[in-house]
């Protein structure tokens, strides 16, 4: 595939070796010895990082990813390698088992795809669209398969018809030309169908001409002719040589109403845009490798790259980088004009404050406001192509949080968020520190002795911060919880030895943002395993009902049972009802304070069925720190999934933020704390 893009030595080499260093016990090293440091780099670049283990799937695919990028940004030829064994991944993915083919597949339409377009490479992004297309939904692949393969003859009759009138129009004119007819990838015809609403007879491009010429003057030359035979269609036509693609992709399009009254596409372009379009990057890879002069103009053409590399690295969390990647793979194309002229290309649906960050990063930081074709226009205005915006800025202004919401592209977010966070991050840090001293308090504890800044030091350095400060400024945030940090630093404090909770040796001098207050340790007192104590009454046997599953922060009340302790229900329990009868076997109970304990709770989640929606929902409830003991699914009739999940979690507010996780899934209508077993049990319990 390499050798057909007519790709450097090196690189066929680089792809031989790709897969040695990680399935294989070859290190690097040795590839570097053997076949020199150019090629070990390459092979570097598209090595996963299989031998680090991850908390999860998204944590995985966002870290080979961004090393990929990286090495991508160092040198072009990593992400050839990476499509082309894509590529040939996915012709031979029927070897694999059905769950393993769907996650491929998926992965090849979200990243792959868009990547080989973003690069120029139309052949390989094509292929690989309808490959994935093919096992995705193979149903609708057929269909439209059959719908294509019994309409060819006829068109390729019209086809021949179309190209002999206009060879002899363009020959009349002495435009030198090679005239074909386009194929149409099945993929691209289903999603016209799909998103536009369109029927099959309607797709103007499913007939389509390719019109090959020698000169961007013959381009111009052979569009007039195409206007003089046959009337355009007001609105189609698009002029990609004077305003190329991101992807450096050139032609001109124009859609006419061709012989029968038909609709036609026609697109025109020279020979060397022609190869730009068909492998992009690849063939301009020569053009750098073989003259200096043009090494500039090759860098330019990646300067996309490297402004995804600026919001890649300020992004932490696997799941917000894998989104802000597809938004920027997957844009749409719309151009604006500077007020000098300039053309600036941004994504489809992007607002003047993408404008302004895609200028400078100053002239975002600043931006008041802006006119559009010299009338003010608001900030969350939708630029249009060929609008002219002049951004007007205030010495005064700065970002609010509620430009996140307004801007577009993933450039803006990340230097937005980076202005908000160096504001915000001072805040953050004394609300991060509040709330584990709060936690660090109920066992008779600050944050001021040396043990404990020293206990707080390793925990920072085991969860990957800098410093204690910074682990601070993420609990505020919002990004790490008090409770797991306190957790950690709990057992730390244990495994550096002495208890806890025990009086310190030294007295302790209240520094830092928060000055410590002195307090007595509380009465030590045996903890239930269940988390809940009854109220004047040690050593009783305490277990929560099964029916409503109580966890922390639910109203609860205990009920004396026969031989079987206390039994405790939240208070909304329908089961609660009939127990408040009897109101001497009434006891008034509540939670401890502990963060080792673990409750379990059952959520049901009714969503729009879809392929890999059990896999989001799971990750989601993964990454939200809970512990899946059972999972069922059920789909009726008419595509709604009713789900239900068991997990383990720590406390109510965990069980918020899953909720909230769950509900925020593409599809996902509803998820809500559900009774075990479907909830009332008729009759009083023993």
């Amino acid at each position: 595939m390499l050798a057909e893009l007519h790709l450097d030595t090196a690189t066929l080499q680089a792809a031989l070796l790709h897969d040695v260093v990680e399935d294989s016990s070859v290190r690097l090293k040795a590839v570097r010895e053997r076949f020199g440091p150019e090629v070990a780099s390459l092979v570097d670049g598209v090595t996963k990082l299989g031998r680090i283990k991850f908390d999860t799937l998204a944590e995985a695919q966002s870290q080979n990813l961004r090393k990929m990028l990286v090495a991508m940004a160092k040198d072009i030829r990593v992400i050839l390698i990476k499509l082309a064994d894509r590529l040939h991944n996915m012709r031979t993915l029927a070897s694999l088992p059905p769950e393993k083919r769907i996650e491929k597949a998926v992965e090849t339409m979200e990243i792959y795809a868009p990547l080989a377009n973003r690069l120029g490479i139309s052949q390989v992004k094509w292929e690989l669209e309808d490959l994935a297309f093919f096992y995705l939904e193979p149903v609708k692949f057929s269909q439209v398969q059959k719908m294509v393969a019994e309409s060819r003859d006829a068109r390729e009759a019209y086809l021949n018809q179309v190209i002999d009138t206009l060879s002899g129009e363009l020959g009349e004119v002495g435009i030198v030309a090679d005239i074909s007819g386009r194929p149409k990838h099945l993929y691209s015809i289903y999603q016209k169908m799909t998103r536009r609403g369109k029927e099959f007879s309607e797709i103007y491009d499913l007939i389509a001409l390719r019109v090959i010429v020698d000169s961007v003057k013959d381009c111009y030359g052979a569009l007039g002719t195409v206007h003089s035979i046959w009337k355009p269609v007001p609105g189609r036509f698009k002029d990609y040589v004077a305003m190329p693609k991101f992807n450096m992709y050139q032609s001109l399009h124009t859609t006419v109403i061709g012989p029968a009254g038909r609709p036609l596409e026609i697109q025109i372009r020279t020979d060397e845009m022609h190869r730009t379009a068909e492998y992009g990057i690849a063939a301009h890879w020569r053009y750098k490798e073989g003259a200096r002069g043009s090494e500039e103009s090759f860098d330019e053409r990646l300067a996309w790259l490297r402004q995804m590399l600026e919001w890649q690295t300020e992004l932490k969390d696997p799941r917000e980088f894998m989104e802000a990647l597809k938004i920027d793979l997957f844009e749409d194309e719309v151009f604006v004009f500077t007020p000098k002229g300039d053309v600036v290309s941004l994504r489809r649906g992007a607002t003047p404050l993408d404008f302004a960050y895609a200028i400078h990063t100053e002239v975002g930081n600043h931006c008041v406001g802006a006119k559009i074709n010299g009338a003010i226009v608001p900030l969350t205005y939708e630029l249009q192509m060929g609008d002219r915006v002049d951004i007007l800025t205030s010495k005064s202004a700065s970002p609010s949080r509620d430009w996140l919401s307004i801007a577009k592209t993933s450039s803006a977010r990340s230097k937005i968020r980076a202005h908000l966070s160096k504001i915000s991050r001072t805040d953050d840090l004394a609300r991060g520190r509040d709330e584990i001293l709060k936690v660090l308090r109920k066992h008779g504890m600050g944050l001021s002795s040396s043990r404990v800044v020293k206990a707080l030091e390793a925990v920072a350095r085991e969860m990957n911060f800098a410093c204690a400060d910074d682990l601070f400024a993420h609990v505020g945030a919002g990004k790490e919880s008090a409770q797991k940090v306190s957790t950690k630093l709990l057992k730390q404090l244990e495994a550096e030895g002495g208890k806890p909770g025990a009086k310190p040796t030294e007295p302790e001098a209240p520094t830092g943002l928060l000055p410590d207050q002195p307090m007595t340790p509380p009465r030590k007192r045996r903890r239930s395993p269940t988390g809940v104590q009854v109220k004047g009454i040690d050593d009783v046997l305490v277990r929560l009902a099964r029916c409503c599953n109580p966890v922390p922060g639910d109203d609860i009340v205990g009920f004396v049972t026969r031989g079987r302790g206390v039994s405790v229900h939240r208070r909304d329990c329908p089961n609660a009802g009939e127990l408040l009868s009897t109101p001497e076997r009434i006891l008034e109970v509540e939670w401890e304070q502990s963060p080792d304990s673990v409750y379990q709770v059952e959520i049901a989640v009714e969503a729009l069925d879809r392929t890999g929606l059990l896999r989001d929902i799971s990750v989601a409830l993964s990454d939200s720190g809970v512990n899946i003991l059972s999972a069922s699914l059920h789909t009726d009739r008419s595509g709604i999934a009713q789900l239900r999940f068991l997990f383990e979690l720590g406390n109510m507010e965990q069980l918020t933020k899953v909720l909230a996780n769950v509900k925020a899934i593409n599809g996902v209508f509803d998820a809500h704390r559900q009774m075990a077993h479907g909830g009332v049990r008729k009759g009083t319990p023993r």
